[in-house]
């Protein structure tokens, strides 16, 4: 599954791109159960979609979809503002540090579907700051989504911005959650809306 996984998140497979099981059983080198069981999983994670008669294809997002995924992304993360702040401990902080690390070094390295990957680690790693494991589960859902929703923009992201722009974002927020400014750190939060990709 994690192959296929990766295909659909860096863009490689288009969103509604149907998946023919007979092309992809001799590409991945595996039989039909083990690759109906990673599409139902892929299916619960929102990735795929089976279609009545038409077999399974890429999900694909509508512009409402996603910005109704990033109004639920901005009401997760806000609570955990409201009643994680300020942390209590510099080690709670080291999930996000370590996946702006992450994301500093696939800046460099120019990787796009690993600062993706980053990213999404950072904003898990901002709402486990709440200590409530059903938020970090529907916040996993989300950001799954939405990086699906991100590949879509990978190769136009690449040439329409500065490479390092997410990066410095995430600085920003990083910086205002250590310093447990609820204030500072809504208005990051305000500048990773929908109207940008590294968001």
């Amino acid at each position: 599954m994690s192959r296929l996984r990766r295909e659909i998140l860096s863009g490689k497979t288009e969103p509604g791109e149907r998946l023919v099981e007979e092309q992809l059983t001799r590409r991945l080198g595996i039989s039909r159960a083990p690759l109906r069981e990673a599409l139902r999983l892929l299916a619960q994670q929102g990735l795929v979609e089976h279609v009545p008669r038409r077999g399974v294809r890429v999900a694909t997002l509508s512009d409402r979809d996603v910005r109704e995924l990033y109004a639920v992304r901005d009401v997760l993360e806000r609570h955990v503002v409201e009643t994680a702040l300020p942390v209590p401990r510099e080690a709670d902080l080291a999930g996000m540090r370590a996946a702006l690390d992450e994301m500093a070094e696939a800046t460099r390295g120019g990787d796009r579907l690993r600062i993706a990957e980053s990213h999404r680690r950072f904003h898990l790693a901002l709402v486990a700051l709440g200590g409530n494991r059903q938020l970090v589960e529907v916040q996993e859902s989300v950001l799954v989504k939405l990086q699906l929703y991100m590949a879509l923009n990978l190769s136009r992201e690449a040439t329409s911005a500065q490479e390092d722009d997410g990066l410095r974002r995430h600085e920003r927020l990083f910086e205002a959650v250590a310093a447990g400014d609820p204030r500072r750190v809504l208005e990051e939060l305000a500048s990773h809306g929908a109207h940008a990709y590294m968001t």
